[in-house]
């Protein structure tokens, strides 16, 4: 008995590690939101260094389902989360042409409250065998990334007690050391999931009432106290990162209540930090930014602003260096390169722009105000955007399908070019995607492949 056991034990530990294994992306490949090291930053080499007066080459360009999931790359495969009518469909196409490969679908009824589009936002996570989605009703599916068999799947809106999302679930599952994390979001203490890739089974759940009833309000002058409710939503829309933080490996997790730092072994958490807007009516969309110790966090709604936090090394808890409105981002990551932060900064489009900041300071550098004026005709221009960073340059797409690139530069804004891709129009809401030297970009009715290839 104690033979049999021990064997399957072995064969749980070989398939998970296997699993595991598999993510490991090789180069070139863009396997999860924001690329092969989940920050924005491509290994790519000789690429464009402009773009012709024309646009870099169209490679192809067609029409998809709504969503404001970006795509995802491994090897000659794309894998694109969309919603087809009433069902949302997760799509395998050959990433050289478009051409459909598979096709996985399943029935949908999520309707956005505010009455944005009714597509995943949550983009798919790839490893050499393996897809996982996670779909806007709270749908967790794995499948098989050659051909798109379904291997298991988790309705996490049943399986836990979630209150009703704003704008649909919108965090994007992580792949760390053999365990899939989720931000689940369910009530009172199942914040963070995680779950074994392989078969789908919960390992451990952890943040919520435990760790945020009774902390500091710090943001809220006059309202000390926050107080847990059975309603209160846990789930953000920004996707948990992976840090080496003191020499102890953490995810950092930014809830809708705020940052936590946690192992990703049990659960457990180190540390909670409290940031979220005065009003039920917003949300945390932007990743922790990770840089040697120091992590930076920010939020749009209704001056939140960002924040930049030092983990003590001694208990891994979190020391506010310094806060500040200097930027306040809606839902894109900014870039970090040297010292230096590049992002979007603004609720809306008109108040929307593009600007640099250092990141031991807070210090603005430099400032692209180009206003968006509703019902005026204006020459195009970025609004909110999206950036990603290759070759020291930022490659950027604003959401009404104005293509740009700007050198890295924190002493002023070096725009290199910029060009109106035809077939977008707002909202393009997704991140850029850079996989082989191609260029994806979506909206809500189109992807698009350009070549930057020099």
């Amino acid at each position: 008995m104690r033979t049999h056991g021990f064997i399957r034990w072995l064969g749980r530990v070989l398939a998970t590690a296997l699993v595991v294994a598999a993510g490991r992306a090789t180069a070139g490949d863009w396997p999860r939101f924001l690329g092969p090291h989940g920050n924005g930053v491509s290994d790519e080499t000789n690429l464009l260094e402009r773009w012709p007066d024309g646009g870099p080459p169209v490679v192809w360009d067609k029409a998809v389902g709504a969503g404001y999931s970006a795509p995802s790359v491994q090897g000659h495969r794309l894998v694109l989360h969309q919603r087809q009518g009433n069902q949302e469909v997760v799509e395998g196409l050959e990433a050289a042409t478009g051409k459909s490969l598979w096709r996985y679908a399943y029935p949908s009824h999520f309707i956005d409250p505010y009455g944005y589009n009714n597509g995943p936002r949550a983009t798919p996570l790839l490893t050499t065998n393996r897809c996982f989605t996670f779909g806007a009703e709270g749908r967790l599916v794995c499948l098989n990334l050659a051909d798109g068999a379904l291997v298991w799947e988790r309705d996490t809106g049943k399986d836990w007690l979630i209150p009703a999302a704003f704008f649909g679930v919108g965090s994007t599952p992580l792949l760390d050391h053999g365990r899939l994390l989720v931000m689940v979001g369910g009530q009172p203490d199942a914040g963070m999931v995680a779950f074994d890739p392989q078969t789908g089974h919960t390992l451990w759940e952890s943040v919520g009432r435990k760790n945020w009833e009774g902390v500091p309000k710090s943001i809220w002058p006059g309202e000390n106290i926050f107080h847990w409710e059975r309603s209160d939503k846990q789930a953000s829309y920004a996707t948990p990162v992976a840090a080496d933080l003191n020499g102890r490996h953490r995810v950092l997790c930014f809830m809708r209540q705020g940052l936590v730092s946690l192992d990703p072994r049990n659960g457990v958490v180190d540390d909670s930090f409290f940031f979220r807007a005065p009003v039920a009516e917003s949300v945390n969309a932007s990743d922790p930014v990770v840089v040697s110790n120091e992590v930076f966090i920010s939020s749009a709604y209704y001056k939140t602003g960002s924040a930049l936090l030092r983990v003590r090394p001694d208990n891994g808890k979190f020391e506010p260096r310094w806060r500040s409105r200097v930027l306040e981002i809606h839902w894109m990551t900014p870039l970090y390169r040297a010292g230096y932060l590049y992002a979007f900064s603004g609720r809306n489009p008109p108040d929307a722009h593009f600007a640099c900041v250092e990141l031991e300071t807070g210090k603005l550098m430099w400032d692209v105000d180009e206003r968006w004026a509703y019902g005026v005709p204006q020459p195009p221009v970025f609004g909110r955007g999206s950036c990603i960073l290759a070759e020291d340059k930022l490659i950027v797409i604003g959401e009404g399908g104005l293509l740009g690139l700007f050198k890295v530069n924190p002493r002023r804004a070096e725009e290199v070019s910029r060009f109106q891709v035809p077939s977008l129009e707002f909202p393009c809401w997704a991140a850029p995607v850079l996989a082989h030297r191609r260029l994806y970009l979506r909206s809500e009715k189109r992807l698009v492949c350009l070549n930057l290839a020099r």
